[in-house]
């Protein structure tokens, strides 16, 4: 399978010389099956790039982790949506009380946007049965309830012998109503070959942060190497965190596994990093 980020910053999108390494667009990954099959997961500020390269897609599928806006809010500047030799497939998951073709159709009504779901040009398709455990094309396509308030979905992509784990928004140091546990998530993420995680925290700003939703860069560590992961990496980016700062955390955690002779591979998450497994 084919990965691509499309954004990994959190809350909300941000610019400034700053930021140009890791990139300021709010949550978006692409992945590619082996079959073809173009799945996305989130539609945050990264979709919009994203569906500018869409053309010679005829269908792609959308998974949602949650609707909190940083992953909503590039939704109605998805190009494929206006274009009706275009099929989009999304995920009718349900979050507090609401479907998402609810909260869609909610997010594109006045007075939020001028443009509603009436408007758009695609074949547009609500997928109860993607819920759980399923499958698009060869991707086999595992979810989990995350630690977040609201709710959250994690997904675990399996092709083959692959894996990778998706667990942004995901708070490991306290366990909101309908989550998994900790020892549940090293189960779901055991032997991931490559496995993103919310890092939204330094272990010092998280006591002022508790119930937020989010994990320190540490704890994400420690999950990883728990579960036996091959690459960790560092998702969900602080709204305020510098380029130069995330260059001090990644730093931080590769010599956290030097010093515990650990053979895990860890780095930041920027925006337009590709991987294929």
């Amino acid at each position: 399978m084919f990965i691509k980020c499309w954004g990994s910053r959190g809350s909300i999108p941000v610019s400034g010389e700053q930021y140009l390494k890791y990139g300021g667009d709010t949550t978006c990954i692409q992945v590619v099956a082996n079959s073809g099959e173009t799945v996305i997961i989130d539609a945050g500020t990264g979709i919009r790039q994203l569906g500018a390269t869409l053309d010679p897609v005829d269908t792609c599928y959308l998974l949602l982790t949650h609707a909190h806006w940083d992953h909503v809010a590039g939704f109605p500047f998805f190009k494929p949506l206006f274009n009706s030799n275009k099929v989009v497939e999304i995920q009718n998951t349900t979050f507090s009380s609401q479907p998402v073709k609810e909260i869609f159709k909610t997010l594109m009504s006045p007075p939020l946007f001028p443009i509603t779901q009436e408007d758009l040009k695609a074949d547009i398709r609500f997928r109860e049965d993607f819920t759980g455990s399923f499958s698009i094309g060869s991707l086999k396509i595992d979810s989990i309830p995350l630690s977040h308030p609201n709710g959250a979905l994690g997904f675990r992509l399996t092709e083959g012998n692959k894996r990778f784990v998706f667990l942004t928004d995901n708070e490991l140091g306290l366990d909101h109503p309908g989550s998994a546990s900790f020892d549940d998530f090293i189960s779901f993420a055991k032997d991931a070959d490559l496995m993103f995680h919310d890092a939204e925290f330094t272990p010092d700003e998280y006591p002022q942060r508790i119930g937020w939703g989010h994990s320190t860069y540490t704890e994400a560590l420690e999950l990883a190497m728990k579960a036996g992961v091959k690459r960790l990496g560092l998702f969900h980016l602080n709204q305020d965190r510098t380029d130069k700062e995330m260059d001090r955390i990644q730093a931080d955690c590769r010599s956290r596994l030097r010093s515990s002779n650990s053979v895990l591979d860890c780095f930041a998450v920027a925006c337009n990093m590709e991987f294929t497994l």
